[in-house]
């Protein structure tokens, strides 16, 4: 694992990370492409979210109420510390996307909808994506997050994408905006593209997949892309907040870090992380109930780099 990938290799790594960037979208080769030019993310002067907001999940196809409370307590925790409070935090983590102005965005856990049954069918465009996301956002303020069990096609999964965020209208005449996201569980798609690095990838070095810190390599693979989808839905909401370049197809404040998780890392490598010595899972942060999740790096804009926790 520590040793650097063979020259080529690399080469063909640092090739693909400067092709098929899109807004709001994690690209699963992305996931572990670390890319080796300086980053800075502009602000087009757009609306951030900030204040109170909620997360709504809409649960789409079959998850077991373990694979649920995993998820619901890292939205809970990112802006909700442990008592005691311990270093590094989800909520340490979710502090960085404060500093793109606008005082930040504290979150909290809104309402959760089950549709085991698959109302809109087994496979889904972005059609039915927004549909179901309308669902799970009845008001201005909530986020709207639609997660997607393994055996759920989407229109674009694996090809270039394990997930996307994005914004729609609702409400009365619909004039009020709102944010949405999409997710799905990588356990039987694409693990090695999207479940990265609890799976071995499918492009690059070729090395062994650490231990998921909750057991579940498709729900701790789709925290890492919903907490990514998390950050830049904030920052970046309607297409013209924070992001790179002059149009709204650059990375944004996790995009913008993929591949990164810890110090040291480079491609095909995650960099030095925790590890609890019981399971021997890999973590660089600690939620509610002494849950441990691993969560991408965000671009800091103080540094304008990308700063992991660990």
């Amino acid at each position: 694992m520590d040793a650097p990938p063979h020259p080529v290799v690399l080469s063909l790594f640092l090739i693909l990370s400067l092709l098929a960037l899109r807004s709001g979208a994690v690209n699963p080769r992305e996931l572990f492409l670390v890319k080796p030019e300086p980053i800075v993310l502009t602000d087009h002067n757009g609306t951030l979210l900030t204040g109170n907001i909620t997360v709504n999940l809409l649960w789409y196809g079959p998850f077991s109420p373990a694979q649920r409370a995993i998820v619901s307590d890292f939205v809970r925790s990112l802006s909700s510390s442990p008592n005691p409070d311990p270093s590094p935090s989800v909520a340490d983590w979710w502090r960085t996307t404060s500093l793109y102005g606008g005082g930040g965005a504290r979150v909290s856990l809104g309402r959760e909808i089950l549709d085991e049954r698959l109302s809109r069918g087994g496979s889904l465009s972005g059609a039915d994506l927004l549909a179901l996301a309308a669902r799970a956002a009845p008001h201005r303020g909530a986020v709207a997050a639609v997660l997607t069990a393994p055996g759920v096609g989407v229109e674009g999964f694996c090809v270039s994408r394990c997930g996307h965020h994005g914004a729609a209208r609702g409400g009365r005449h619909c004039r009020a905006r709102y944010a949405y996201i999409w997710a799905g569980n990588p356990a039987a798609q694409c693990p090695g593209e999207c479940a990265w690095p609890f799976q071995r990838p499918v492009y690059g070095p070729q090395t062994p997949p650490l231990v998921p810190p909750n057991g579940d390599a498709g729900v701790d693979g789709l925290i890492i892309n919903l907490a990514a989808l998390l950050a830049g839905a904030v920052t970046d909401p309607f297409g013209d907040g924070y992001y790179q370049g002059p149009g709204p197809a650059g990375p944004e404040a996790a995009t913008a870090c993929t591949g990164i998780f810890g110090s040291g890392a480079y491609p095909g490598y995650p960099g030095k992380l925790l590890v609890d010595p019981t399971t021997g899972a890999s973590y660089n942060a600690v939620g509610l109930a002494g849950r441990k999740y691993l969560l991408p790096a965000l671009w800091d804009p103080r540094t304008s780099q990308c700063t992991p926790l660990v």
